[in-house]
């Protein structure tokens, strides 16, 4: 069983088993039960289930920091 780890949009990881195109680096598109991916070297986009990706991860290459996914949150005012 593999161990859970944060999965954050905009993260770069890369897969064990590489995709047809021959890369086998990829961006976190979407997190939540899905996860949508997209591959780095010819741009098309994948869907895994959360189980399944946390199983085909070999190692993660870049996450975004914090500063960055604040700044990706848009914060509104109250009145």
């Amino acid at each position: 069983m593999p161990i859970p780890f944060s999965i954050v949009p905009d993260m770069q990881v890369r897969l064990k088993k590489k995709h047809p195109c021959g890369g086998d680096t990829w961006q976190v598109t979407r997190t939540g039960a899905d996860i949508g991916m997209l591959c780095l070297t010819c741009g098309r986009r994948v869907f895994l289930e959360r189980e399944e990706f946390e199983r085909r991860v070999k190692e993660i290459l870049e996450t975004p920091t914090n500063k960055e996914m604040l700044n990706a949150i848009e914060i509104k005012p109250t009145l």
